[in-house]
């Protein structure tokens, strides 16, 4: 007999059970390589092939493992276009989106962001913010969250003051490369911070640093170094969820509390953010487009795992388009994600989505 499965970029394909047993456990022994960490057991490889055999389009998890969703694209799903982030191009308000997703939907947040999602553009237009926050935390119950991404990237020339690093390292200048990047780790922490503190001024309840680590170990070294400041003069709550599922060696030689950042997974890294002191933790699984569903959601799994050993904060881990072990596709679709998020809170022991 052979069962519909997904393939990491959407495809519909037949699979025998014995074939998503083998994905499964290939795509465990696959991280548990990468990451030197634990794979699978037997038993939790049998409950996530129940999980992948599940008929009909949606699954949900069992009563009494419901966890809290803490989605970052909040009102964007509903008046957000589809080039933005799939919303359904609906003309509301932030403060009309937030409170659909509320009192409709259930949410048990509301979210805020600004489209170009970066701190250093946000400096532009924070009085803007601030205005749209303060109507939302006004006119919503649940905790809000306001996020952005530090990206380094836009720290270069033309949109920022530095040169290109990966320019000059490609024309040899590593040890001139490093400074700049250095440099401009140091320009997305005071901006990081200085953002959050301006939108702490109108009672906003969380902080997300989104996709840290999307430009290297500079960029999650600014992420830390932003979120250290925020608690010792906010004390405000920081949501972090990492860009890939490790970090890039731009640099090379970054540490934080003594630990070389880059090359770091999950696991390793959910305690840097301890230290720095985030509150909730999202760790990132990368999709392999070319492997199937039931490899990818394996893979992330067993990641997952060895994060939720090891650490002492709740952890939310990224789940979307191309992570998590979702299709990379735009909008992914309802049988793949909720069997990915069912096997994430079930086996990988997920507090949070």
């Amino acid at each position: 007999m052979e069962y519909d499965q997904r393939m990491g970029d959407g495809r519909l394909v037949k699979m025998t059970k014995e074939a998503i047993r083998e994905d499964i456990e290939a795509g465990a022994a696959d991280a548990a390589d990468r990451g030197k960490v634990p794979t699978l057991s037997d038993d939790d490889v049998e409950r996530l092939l129940d999980i992948m055999l599940m008929p009909g389009k949606a699954v949900t998890v069992e009563v009494g493992n419901e966890v809290v969703m803490s989605t970052d694209v909040g009102h964007s799903a509903i008046d957000g276009n589809y080039s933005e982030c799939g919303g359904s191009g609906v003309p509301l308000s932030a403060t009309s989106g937030n409170q659909i997703l509320e009192r409709s939907m259930g949410a048990d947040c509301t979210t805020f962001l600004w489209y170009d999602y970066t701190y250093k553009a946000i400096k532009a237009v924070i009085t803007q913010q601030q205005q749209e926050l303060e109507s939302i935390l006004m006119n919503t119950i649940c905790p809000c969250a306001f996020g952005a991404m530090p990206n380094l990237g836009a720290y270069y020339k033309p949109d920022g003051p530095f040169e290109n690093v990966g320019d000059m390292m490609s024309e040899g200048k590593i040890m001139e490369g490093m400074e700049v990047y250095e440099q401009a780790a140091e320009a997305a922490t005071e901006d990081v911070f200085w953002v959050a503190k301006q939108v702490d001024k109108v009672g906003i309840d969380n902080i997300m640093i989104d996709t840290a680590g999307a430009a290297g170990d500079g960029d999650l070294l600014a992420s830390l170094k932003a979120t250290e400041i925020m608690k010792k003069e906010l004390g405000i709550s920081v949501e972090m969820g990492m860009a890939n599922e490790y970090v890039l060696g731009v640099h090379g030689g970054m540490q934080y509390a003594g630990e070389r950042l880059a090359g770091m997974y999950a696991h390793q890294l959910v305690k840097v953010a301890e230290k720095a002191g985030v509150d909730i933790f999202g760790p990132v699984c990368n999709t392999n487009t070319r492997m199937s569903t039931p490899w990818n959601v394996a893979r992330a799994v067993t990641f997952l795992q060895e994060c939720d050993r090891v650490s002492d904060i709740p952890l939310h881990p990224n789940m979307g388009m191309g992570v998590g072990g979702i299709p990379m596709v735009e909008n992914p679709t309802l049988d793949a994600v909720t069997k990915a998020s069912k096997a994430m809170v079930e086996i990988g022991g997920a507090d949070g989505i």
